[in-house]
């Protein structure tokens, strides 16, 4: 009977857009039907857009290994945790020549074949107008016209209840003008007494 070759699975996102100058974490996780090894390896490889040939940038092995040469000495460190299946890395200060397709592979031996995980980097020059800005720029105003309309119904009630209080005042008025009236007229037709 044959038994079905032990393989390590590596999972990435396909493509990634990130902005010139900032940090992006890659990640990449994976999985294996053996439990993790100590002698459990990680290669991430780069392949610029000319497709020339892939170059070296980061090794794990017991611990992270950062590459002395390269586009991306200095740059490259180590974010993932063995224990959670997770072998990310942090690329800093992302370039244009950064563009191109970086990989992932993992060995767990005896798991040592299986998917390597490939992930394409667009380094752009501003971040594209997304769902999530479309979202943001309607929630934002979707705030304001409520703030608006709040004000809108303070002012409005402010200025009814003035009116209000400038109306009983002149009634007010109006009334203690009749009543000095009536009693000017009454004093008027009464006689004085001497």
């Amino acid at each position: 009977a044959l038994w079905p070759a032990a393989a390590v699975e590596v999972y990435t996102a396909k493509e990634v857009d990130a902005v010139n100058g900032t940090n992006l974490r890659l990640k990449c996780t994976f999985s294996s039907s053996s439990p993790i090894s100590q002698r459990l390896s990680v290669t991430w490889n780069f392949q610029p857009e000319d497709l020339s040939s892939h170059e070296p940038i980061f090794y794990y092995l017991k611990e992270p290994y950062k590459l002395s040469t390269g586009r991306f000495k200095e740059r490259v460190t180590w974010d993932g945790n063995i224990e959670r299946y997770d072998v990310s890395i942090v690329i800093w200060n992302l370039q244009p020549t950064d563009n191109g397709t970086f990989t992932c592979q993992v060995k767990n031996p005896p798991d040592v074949g299986g998917t390597i995980g490939e992930v394409r980097l667009r380094v752009v020059q501003k971040v594209p107008f997304s769902e999530i800005h479309f979202l943001a720029v309607a929630i934002g105003s979707a705030c304001v016209l409520m703030i608006l309309a709040v004000t809108a119904a303070i002012i409005c009630q402010h200025r009814r209840k003035k009116a209000q209080e400038e109306r009983m005042e002149e009634a007010d008025i109006e009334l203690r003008e009749k009543e000095n009236l009536k009693i000017a007229e009454e004093k008027e037709a009464s006689p004085l007494e001497d």
